[in-house]
């Protein structure tokens, strides 16, 4: 049996979506517009953007939300434990969040991803010019 904690982060499904209007910029509330490309349910999402939220907080305050907090989490988030690992994983495979020295923390990872998918497709694809991007 494999502990859910402890299972291994993959790769992550978002949605992409073309349509100009439906730009996570032009959202009212962007947190949860990306929390809805990466989950299917809409409690789910909303669990993701206040843990996101947290995580982001406690960063910021100098008090990373330390693995150990788990239960806390599950409390505050009012989430069980499979589900919290879940969501978890989901945002670590994303590239939203990174597991350091025991604490999570907002990682730019993500924001990498997708500029090398933009930058591979705008200049091997469309043979376009890296400096027009």
């Amino acid at each position: 049996m494999s502990i859910v904690k402890n299972a291994p982060r993959t790769s992550t499904t978002i949605v992409i979506r073309s349509d100009a209007n439906a730009r996570i910029t032009h959202s009212r509330d962007p947190y949860y517009n990306l929390m809805r490309r990466l989950f299917q349910e809409e409690a789910t999402a909303v669990r993701g953007q206040k843990f996101l939220i947290m995580v982001e907080e406690r960063q910021k305050s100098g008090n990373p939300i330390k693995t150990s907090e788990w239960e806390k989490m599950l409390e505050e988030l009012d989430i069980g434990r499979a589900s919290f690992y879940a969501m978890r994983n989901k945002l670590l495979g994303a590239g939203l969040i990174s597991n350091r020295n025991g604490e999570y923390r907002l990682s730019g990872q993500f924001s990498k991803d997708l500029l090398d998918m933009a930058r591979w497709w705008w200049t091997a694809v469309l043979n376009e010019n890296p400096e027009n991007l």
